[in-house]
This record gives C-alpha cells, sequence and structure tokens, in this order.
C-alpha cells in the first residue's frame, strides 16, 4: 500500500519522548492561517520555487512538457503553476536546488525500513515514530498498516492529529497507538472556524472519546498573537475535565514564512510578531491554574 508524504524526519525530539523519526503525511483538511508547514495542506506533489539559487541554465524548460516555466521581458525564470502537473521532473533536473519538488510517494515497507534504520536509538531513549502532517489520518488505510507495522516491532508509536475525522478512524489505530498528540486551537466553535476553516464540536468530541478511553494524550496548542490568545483560559476548563498527560503550548514562529513565497501562496499572517516571552508565560500560568501540567515548546 502507498501513502504520500512530504517529508521523514530523523533524530527528532519535539514530537513525543525521546529520539523519534517524525513522518509527515502530506494533505490536511484544515487550513490552520498561522500554518507553518503550508507544503502539507495540498496532497498533490508541489514544486518550491528560490529564485535567489537560480543560475539561469534553462534545463527546467527543457523537461517540462506542460511548459510551467518560462522568462519574462527582463530574463528572469518565471513560472506559471495553473499548468503543472506535478511530475517533478524540473526539480529533478534542476542542478542549483532552485526547484525542489514536494511529495513522496512511498509504500509500508519502504517506510517501515527507514523507520527501523533507527531503532537503536528509540530503544536507547525511550523514543519511536510520530506520524504527523497535514493531517495523517486522512489517509487511514496507509496509517493504519504502517503502524501496526511499526508496534509488531517494538517501536513506541504516536499520531499527531487535529481530530477532525471520523471517530471511526481513531478506532482503527486505538490498540497501536501509544500516545497522541492532539490540537486545540479554540475553544469557541465559531472562533475556530474563523481561524482554520473548520468548526470544532468533532474535534472536541473526538478527544472526549481518547480520555474516557484512556488513551495517552499531550494536548498542544498554538500561541497565536491577535488569533487565539483569548481562548486560554476556556481551552483549559474544558481540559480540566479530561485525563491528559501535559499540555504544550506552542508560541507562533515565522519560520514557515518563506515556504509560502516559494510555493505561490499568500501568506495571511505576514506582519504577525512572535509572541514575547512574558504573554506565553502567562498562557501557561492559565492552564496550569486548571490543574493541567503545562509547558512551552
Amino acid at each position: 500500500m502507498e501513502g504520500k508524504l512530504f517529508n521523514i524526519q530523523k533524530f527528532s525530539i519535539h514530537d513525543g519522548p525521546g529520539i523519534r523519526t517524525t513522518v509527515f503525511f502530506k494533505g490536511c483538511n484544515l487550513r490552520c492561517r498561522w500554518c507553518h508547514n503550508p507544503e502539507s495542506i495540498h496532497k498533490e506533489n508541489q514544486i518550491e520555487f528560490y529564485p535567489e539559487k537560480c543560475i539561469g541554465c534553462g534545463a527546467c524548460y527543457q523537461v517540462c512538457a506542460a511548459g510551467v516555466h518560462y522568462q519574462n521581458v527582463y530574463g528572469e525564470h518565471q513560472m506559471d503553476r495553473l499548468k503543472c502537473t506535478g511530475c517533478l521532473l524540473c526539480a529533478e533536473t534542476c542542478y542549483s536546488k532552485a526547484l525542489v519538488g514536494v511529495g513522496l510517494n512511498v509504500d509500508t515497507t519502504y517506510l517501515l525500513n527507514s523507520i527501523l534504520e533507527d531503532k537503536p536509538y528509540y530503544d536507547n531513549s525511550s523514543g519511536g515514530v510520530t506520524f504527523s502532517g497535514g493531517e495523517a489520518m486522512l489517509q487511514i488505510d496507509f496509517l493504519e498498516e504502517i503502524i501496526t507495522l511499526c508496534k509488531n516491532k517494538g517501536i513506541h508509536t504516536a499520531v499527531d492529529t487535529a481530530g477532525c475525522v471520523p471517530w471511526s478512524y481513531f478506532e482503527r489505530i486505538l490498540n497501536v497507538t501509544d500516545l497522541f498528540l492532539y490540537d486545540v486551537k479554540a475553544a469557541d466553535s465559531t472562533r475556530h472556524k474563523q481561524l482554520t476553516g473548520v468548526e470544532n464540536q468533532l474535534i472536541l468530541d473526538n478527544l472526549y472519546r481518547l480520555s474516557d478511553a484512556g488513551k495517552e494524550i499531550i494536548v498542544r496548542i498554538p500561541f497565536i498573537p491577535g488569533q487565539n490568545e483569548d481562548q486560554i483560559e476556556e481551552i483549559g476548563n474544558i481540559l480540566r475535565h479530561l485525563k491528559i498527560i501535559k499540555v504544550e503550548v506552542m508560541p507562533y514562529h515565522k519560520l514557515g514564512n518563506s515556504k509560502y513565497k516559494a510555493l505561490g501562496l499568500k501568506y495571511e499572517l505576514h506582519q504577525t510578531q512572535t509572541p514575547a516571552e512574558e504573554t506565553v508565560d502567562k498562557a501557561v500560568a492559565i492552564i496550569n491554574k486548571c490543574g493541567l501540567k503545562t509547558c512551552k515548546t
């Protein structure tokens, strides 16, 4: 069985305990305004273009049958992305890495072997593998197969999810998932839709069910200035009634901004600033007061 990824990140230390391999699935059904992995949103292959690296060799023009690449009147490399078929030949041909292909079709055998390469590190650090995205659970057939294979090999398994999928998807992987990293972005459903494009009733219902099922859960709250700062207290009030290992407050950063330009996408929050440390600390304190172990990441 094949799945669509956009990255396999080795030696990850931010997506669960210990040293881990984080597998990033391509495709997401939310449209978070601050998303720092815009290459994860669409399942189709994409091209990132970094014009400052372009040497003007013209190799991409020659291999692209769709005519995506051309020069403007000033001799500058331009792209007509609407013509792109996602073949990624231009990126494979680009000597200077000005063009980077985004999208990996892999089968479970290949992915399992890649994950197993670092098993000694998992064993020595109480680490494992984390399936992230995008939204990994949108490819539930592939996820179920690969996570079961990992579990059978004695690897600690985690799934990072926004939870906006049918509960039946969770049921398929409950027994082979050791930890859920669960995103909670807003408490109010209307606000959640403004920020992500979807309401949050299904997301919260699934979180309640995971808690009732006795699964280990770490809740992750993205902290975005001007977007969800006023939601923190109410999120804490929701979480205080659930069985949560800990809560991670994740401050907004600008590391993904350049990806939007490289993908030819508009970034709505380009003027948003990273929150001050004391502001993030206040958010952490609010969640702590709800009786939840909380940290910032």
